[in-house]
């Protein structure tokens, strides 16, 4: 190989590798002046890398609260390192279903990809968040709405989650996690006798009926 070629394959090469990294980057909720400045500090070997820490001082309920989100992001692009980092490695998983607990992330991740390998066009919605810290424990629970197409059928859900958290490193991860498919509204049966009922016999005294004016 001539020396003009091999200094095209290593430029090829660090250039597949910049592409790389931006990519990530950007799957990773980056904003696109971070993948700008990383792209422009390529050959600075200390250069940060995203952590999925928020950049902005927070306190413990922002945090959580960030980390949730940045959790269901990765939950609906499929990212496993990501989502790795929100969960721990002994975290404990249940289900609404009548089926046993998770225990442990390789377990967790095993079932996370059987379902995710089914979804496509996945969009899940979060809303009335709660979140309490005591100390360096913390939990939240919040609704959700589901939508996207399951074996390539339309499908929606809702429900509720619970989160248990721990702050190890000095970052919060969720080591339970709690959710159920809230089941659909059914419909208020009506009393069997519809008609208002009758007008008791006036028992009240002849007096009563008629005051003296």
């Amino acid at each position: 190989m001539t020396t003009s070629t091999r200094g095209f394959c290593a430029r090829a090469s660090r250039w597949t590798l910049v592409l790389l990294t931006v990519a990530a980057l950007t799957l990773s909720c980056a904003g696109p002046a971070a993948a700008q400045k990383d792209k422009k500090k390529k050959k600075t070997p200390d250069a940060p890398t995203d952590t999925g820490k928020p950049m902005i001082p927070m306190n413990d309920e922002q945090a959580i609260d960030y980390m949730i989100s940045d959790m269901l992001g990765a939950w609906q692009l499929g990212d496993i390192a990501k989502l790795h980092q929100d969960y721990a490695d002994d975290v404990s998983v249940v289900s609404g279903v009548w089926t046993p607990p998770i225990f442990g992330w390789p377990s967790y991740l095993a079932v996370y990809q059987q379902q995710r390998a089914r979804m496509q066009q996945v969009r899940l919605d979060r809303t009335n968040t709660y979140v309490k810290v005591n100390g360096t424990v913390a939990w939240a629970c919040y609704q959700w709405d589901f939508s996207g197409s399951l074996d390539g059928q339309p499908s929606a859900a809702q429900g509720q989650t619970t989160l248990v958290m721990e702050k190890r490193n000095n970052r919060w991860v969720i080591v339970h996690n709690h959710t159920s498919i809230a089941q659909p509204g059914q419909p208020q049966a009506k009393p069997a006798n519809t008609q208002p009922p009758s007008t008791p016999p006036n028992t009240q005294p002849e007096a009563a009926k008629s005051p003296v004016r």
